[in-house]
């Protein structure tokens, strides 16, 4: 140890492996079930039957996850696939021309929320930006953002 001292070699580091974090430990997940929002958005879904209804706390999750207006992915869903009625392969999104498959309806909500704020494509946008670059139908915003209205007029 000292020649490598004296020859002015010196390693320093620090090792740190991952450890366990308990269940104790983990931040608690939300409860949403005294949000106004999870409210509105499940009355929206049950007044319209859509599937999605059973979904509403992963679109809350993932709109506060990912900085999104919370009426943003539901109300692509609505447009898209009629709040899952007509999705395929758990895709409520359209996502990939429709193409997409996901393991399932939350990880569809989980991907397109992540991409809508992280993909170069979308990133740093606001809704109708990011809205004209998921469609660029001339009416395709306008269609998103009526259904966002119907589930809250407060953002």
């Amino acid at each position: 140890m000292r020649k490598l001292l004296t020859s002015g070699l010196v390693l320093a580091g620090v090792v740190s492996l991952p450890t366990k974090i308990s269940r104790d430990q983990a931040p608690p997940a939300p409860d949403y079930r005294l949000d106004g929002r999870l409210k509105s958005l499940q009355k929206f879904f049950h007044d319209t039957d859509c599937p999605a209804q059973h979904y509403s706390e992963a679109f809350l999750e993932t709109a506060d996850a990912y900085d999104l207006d919370w009426r943003l992915l539901p109300s692509i869903s609505f447009v898209e696939s009629t709040g899952g009625k007509a999705a395929k392969n758990n895709n409520l999104f359209g996502w990939e021309s429709g193409r997409a498959s996901f393991d399932s309806p939350v990880a569809g909500i989980n991907v397109v929320g992540y991409r809508l704020t992280h993909s170069s494509l979308y990133r740093d946008k606001n809704v109708d930006e990011i809205l004209a670059t998921y469609n660029p139908d001339s009416e395709y915003a306008e269609r998103v953002k009526f259904v966002m209205r119907r589930i809250s007029r407060s953002e």
